[in-house]
């Protein structure tokens, strides 16, 4: 049952990608729009689930699932049906908001369902598994609903899936609770709230549009808030989060870990899903079939990970799994309109297995580190890297693909205003613009469209793949002498 929450909140991440064609053309979203539609949900979550998990601890991680459950139908129904691109993003905000009350629950009643250290990394290899699935199965669900229904429909599945979490979640799942929460802190959610939705929004900007005074002031507002955050922590009897964690350098290196890993998951299959779609000229389902390798990869190595973390080091598999996604982003900079599928598929498999290996042992790293009174913070911490990585992956390699398709794109003269303003704006909104007017000019605006793309597409791959590079360096020497928990006493302390 827990599986399934994470599952189809993973899918929530990733699904729409495959939806970006049908959304243009029926919402008319702006470039900037589009990356709020595909980001606003991780952004929401990121914010809030510090503030979530650490509720979970006190009112109860049960109560909290299963009201979180309820809120997220609700939301999917009004987001199938939002009339208009500012609504579909409001829509998507609130969903994260019911998100975040979903994937820490989760994971802490695993540290409590499973307190043998061995069992535990089992059931989070399962966890981080479905976790890394829905995020690369999302495209699939997607293209199958495209095939036959509306955009929107992509939303619905959530509903009978969460009408059945509740129902048998009520019957089966046990409540668990901090049995000395203390006060939840107020000032400290928001603050959380306020910078963490600030600071990357102000990246956001910044990568798409270069600095400019609102992207500025952002990031100005959202390091203050967490660096108020961060005091008020040190300062409280019972702080909403343990900052002194951050102390050891084994638990920073795995969130760094956990964060990075999905960066260059999400990124990825973002972005792959519209090449499938508008470069090769894949319907959604097929589309969707094509990025099933990076699923195989994450559950086999997600299932087995801390199996081989406990036989060689967390350090090796970590920097493993790391370099593997760089390197499989790396290959994509060959890519071009006439690739063959073995390259895309080879990629997204072993960008697949390097996630599974290093997100499920950095996951079981973060909550061994934690009191089991304190799960639900200690995963919200693990879930907050997810999450974010996740929007910073889809709204960094995003705005690089953005920034260079519009310096790349070349507007054939003879087209007109309406058409070479849509063209300028997003890929997709080119494709459509192309498709009204007559040959020469729409063939012509088209190749150029597509070449642009692909441009920016090899760019973000090339990026993308120094960073997880760098990151598997960094992993390598954070995380000397760390060891996953052999015992019941070890890992309660």
């Amino acid at each position: 049952m827990l599986t399934l929450a994470v599952l189809l909140v993973a899918i929530d991440a990733t699904v729409l990608g495959l939806a970006v064609p049908f959304l243009s053309a029926d919402l008319q979203p702006s470039g900037s729009q589009l990356l709020w539609i595909g980001d606003a949900y991780s952004f929401v979550i990121a914010g809030l689930l510090v503030s979530m998990g650490t509720l979970g601890d006190r009112l109860g991680r049960k109560r909290l699932l299963l009201w979180g459950s309820a809120a997220f139908g609700l939301l999917s129904l009004v987001a199938a049906y939002a009339p208009s691109a500012e609504a579909l993003i409001a829509a998507r905000a609130a969903m994260g908001v019911a998100g975040a009350t979903l994937m820490p629950s989760t994971l802490a009643l695993i540290r409590n369902l499973f307190p043998d250290p061995r069992e535990r990394s089992f059931a989070i290899g399962i966890w981080g598994a479905m976790s890394m699935a829905g995020a690369a199965v999302g495209p699939v669900v997607g293209g199958l609903l495209l095939e036959h229904f509306w955009w929107g429909s992509v939303f619905m599945i959530n509903l009978p899936v969460m009408a059945l979490l509740i129902v048998v979640g009520v019957r089966v799942l046990p409540e668990s609770r901090n049995p000395n929460p203390g006060p939840w802190d107020v000032p400290s959610a928001l603050l959380s709230l306020v910078g963490m939705i600030a600071v990357v929004y102000a990246v956001k900007e910044t990568a798409a549009y270069g600095p400019h005074w609102e992207a500025v002031a952002s990031g100005v507002l959202g390091v203050a808030a967490l660096v108020w955050f961060t005091r008020r922590q040190f300062s409280l009897p019972v702080p909403l989060l343990d900052m002194r964690l951050f102390r050891n350098r084994n638990f920073s290196g795995a969130v760094l870990a956990d964060l990075l890993t999905v960066f260059g998951l999400s990124g990825v299959v973002f972005f792959l899903s519209q090449y499938f779609q508008l470069v090769q000229g894949l319907s959604p389902l097929k589309a969707g079939l094509a990025e099933l390798p990076a699923t195989v990869g994450a559950v086999f190595t997600g299932v087995v990970a801390g199996l081989i973390a406990r036989r060689l080091s967390p350090r090796l598999v970590v920097s493993t799994g790391l370099a593997a996604v760089g390197l499989a982003l790396g290959a994509l900079v060959a890519l071009d309109d006439g690739s063959h599928y073995a390259l895309v598929g080879t990629a997204l498999l072993f960008v697949g297995l390097g996630a599974g290996l290093s997100f499920t042992v950095t996951a079981d790293l973060i909550m061994s580190s934690a009191p089991k009174e304190n799960a639900g913070a200690a995963s919200a911490i693990s879930e907050t890297a997810y999450e974010l990585g996740a929007a910073l992956g889809i709204a960094l390699l995003g705005s690089v693909i953005t920034g260079v398709y519009r310096g790349h794109l070349t507007v054939p003269s003879g087209v007109d205003g309406s058409a070479a303003h849509a063209a300028n704006d997003s890929f997709a909104g080119a494709v459509d613009a192309a498709g009204a007017l007559p040959d020469p000019l729409g063939t012509a605006l088209a190749a150029s469209a597509q070449d642009a793309f692909l441009d920016g597409l090899r760019i973000a791959a090339g990026a993308g793949a120094a960073v997880l590079v760098a990151a598997a360096v960094a992993a390598w020497f954070m995380l000397r002498g760390s060891r996953l928990a052999e015992d019941d006493d070890h890992a309660d302390h």
